[in-house]
């Protein structure tokens, strides 16, 4: 800091008393003169000067707002079935019911228009892939026999009609398994 802004203490014993008055790191910069408020913020921090007077019109508490809808994860709240620990990291675990019949919980699988199969004379390496080409990656990307679907891909989108089904769910979809995978 220059000598114009250096802390003496008599700027150090104004910049308390006016942090104690309320005002703000800038006004006090702008009182003192030749100092940022960042170096106010930061004299502050280093004095410990943590406590702020009240401003009149804020000694009153203000009205909370009501609670839109209930937390949807309230840490107490445990359902009845449910016989797991609902605190520390697994919170937010998902939680996954065993399946009682194949028949109740009917997966939806997008429908094929075409067909799925796409025959390995067909499907392309990195090198053979062009724009208009699918790039859904079929196989173990370690091994040699790995390779991209190559169909004909949707107009803006990287993958075929079929692939698109499967990368691109809708979001309502999505929410609507995992809750169903939740509840059961």
């Amino acid at each position: 800091m220059t000598e114009a802004g250096a802390w003496t203490d008599e700027r150090v014993e104004l910049l308390k008393k006016l942090w104690n008055d309320g005002l703000s790191a800038s006004q006090i910069a702008a009182e003192l003169g030749n100092v940022t408020r960042n170096a106010v913020i930061g004299k502050v921090h280093r004095l410990g000067l943590s406590g702020r007077a009240k401003s009149p019109g804020s000694a009153a508490p203000r009205p909370r707002k009501p609670a839109a809808r209930p937390p949807s994860h309230p840490a107490g709240h445990q359902s009845s079935g449910s016989a797991g620990l609902t605190r520390g990291n697994t919170a937010l675990a998902p939680q996954f019911a065993p399946e009682i019949e194949a028949e109740a919980q009917v997966e939806r699988e997008p429908a094929p228009a075409e067909d799925v199969v796409v025959p390995f004379s067909e499907r392309v390496t990195i090198m053979d892939l062009r724009e208009y080409m699918c790039r859904w990656p079929m196989g173990d990307p370690t091994s040699p026999e790995f390779r991209f679907c190559g169909g004909r891909s949707a107009t803006g989108l990287p993958y075929c009609a079929y692939h698109a089904r499967i990368a691109y769910q809708p979001a309502a979809d999505r929410r609507r398994d995992r809750n169903k995978a939740i509840r059961a």
